[in-house]
């Protein structure tokens, strides 16, 4: 009996070794505590380790944009989100990429779009967008794409941060901090709307949403076309009482190009297919659809462009 059982409890032992080393470990590099990133990769990890395709996922807490996309090229992370903007740069090599060189990335799927905020609250003396010249504004956290964007907008504005404004660069929740407690004049960011931040400091102060001027946000958009003109329509948040201009950029889920074909196929699959499931965190969910999550900037996966034309989209 015993020479019997030896041989079952050897071949028990091969299995489950082989079913261990067949997990594909996942992490996500999503974004700071106050933005859309963040629950929502949480979620999303959630999602896919439910899903049957022996995926073990972990979300991260990052800088969001240019760090995710730093991290994916080190292959510290698997999955990472990112404004359209950052991506473009880290794509081309250009810009904040400079140095980094052209980084080997893919689209996974186009997620959402999401508006640049710059907000302030009453009494800060910033009633236009012009107005924040020699005040402190927080250009964004360090390596995240809405410092990317801002930066677009200042230089189209005609605006040297380092020269006209008392520059800063806080993470969302310094900035909702900051901003609460009257140490900084006005904030820029970006996440969909209604975004967690902007609610937080409208919770204790009257906040105030600046439109963008149009000339700046047209020469903006002409510069860069993988970014489009929005509004903020009327409600969005308490304090937004008439549609205000801004620019939108792109956020997209982005992964290595040499990720294998069927586990990109497998993980587009899962988180499209499951967007109900992400609603409860941001309505941004319900362009989870492929007709949207086809559209990119630069190119798709090879897993995610077999996954579209499956469901009958010419890539």
């Amino acid at each position: 009996m015993k020479r019997f059982m030896l041989p079952l409890a050897v071949a028990a032992l091969v299995f489950l070794a082989g079913s261990a080393f067949a997990v594909t470990f996942i992490t996500i590099g999503s974004g700071g505590v106050g933005g859309t990133y963040y629950p929502l990769g949480g979620a999303m990890a959630e999602v896919l380790n439910k899903a049957g395709i022996d995926v073990r996922a972990t979300s991260r807490s990052t800088a969001a944009s240019r760090e995710n996309c730093r991290l994916l090229a080190d292959g510290k992370i698997q999955l990472g989100m990112s404004m359209g903007s950052t991506l473009y740069q880290a794509y081309t090599g250009t810009d904040a990429f400079e140095e980094d060189g052209k980084l080997d990335l893919n689209i996974l799927f186009n997620m959402y779009p999401a508006p640049h905020h710059l907000v302030t609250i009453e009494g800060s003396g910033i009633e236009t967008f012009w107005d924040i010249k020699g005040k402190k504004v927080s250009l964004g956290a360090p390596g995240g794409g809405d410092q990317v964007l801002t930066r677009m907008i200042l230089k189209a504005a005609g605006i040297d941060p380092d020269k006209d404004l008392q520059a800063a660069q806080l993470t969302q929740p310094e900035g909702a901090m900051a901003l609460t407690d009257g140490n900084i004049d006005a904030v820029f960011w970006n996440f969909a709307a209604p975004g967690a931040a902007v609610m937080e400091v409208e919770a204790t102060r009257k906040v105030k949403l600046i439109p963008l001027p149009e000339e700046v946000v047209q020469k903006v958009v002409e510069d860069n076309p993988f970014l489009l003109p929005f509004n903020f329509k009327p409600g969005i948040y308490k304090s937004v009482e008439k549609e205000t201009l801004t620019i939108a950029d792109g956020n997209y889920m982005v992964v290595r190009a040499d990720m294998g074909e069927e586990i990109a196929y497998n993980l587009l699959k899962t988180l499209l297919e499951n967007k109900d499931d992400f609603m409860d965190v941001t309505p941004q969910a319900a362009n989870f659809v492929p007709e949207l999550a086809s559209k990119g900037i630069i190119p798709f996966h090879p897993g995610a462009v077999k996954y579209f034309k499956e469901k009958g989209i010419d890539m």
